[in-house]
């Protein structure tokens, strides 16, 4: 990744609805959102939203795809691990017990879920 596509991203990222959408759409992965049930769930009119996944799409963070008379948007999470991987490439000087924490982190929240137990 070249420095101006991570500026570009967080960029696109340093305005709160933006940030809000996207992750609304990383919560909907893989299906993605429909543009007009995102504009519901953020609570802010279409053209309004529209504008912002324009900022999300030309940043590579989010994709649209047409499926009937609707546009299903959807996170670009490879685009986004890219940027975490670009920062985080050289955070550790290496000592990898300094990116440990931030490893760590990532783990407990998508670990998979485990199922109940079964009682016998």
């Amino acid at each position: 990744m070249e420095n101006e596509q991570a500026v570009m991203a967080l960029a696109a990222l340093a305005q709160s609805t933006r940030m809000d959408a996207f992750r609304a759409l990383t919560k909907h992965e893989p299906d993605g959102l429909a543009a007009g049930d995102l504009a519901r769930l953020l609570e802010i009119p279409q053209n309004t939203l529209s504008a912002h996944l324009s900022v999300l799409t030309h940043a590579h963070l989010v994709s649209s795809q047409r499926q009937g008379r609707s546009i299903i948007y959807r996170a670009n999470l490879e685009e986004m691990r890219k940027v975490v991987v670009y920062l985080l490439r050289d955070c550790c000087g290496g000592r990898p017990e300094v990116c440990e924490p931030v490893v760590e982190s990532l783990q407990a929240c998508c670990a998979p879920k485990r199922k109940g137990r079964i009682r016998a």
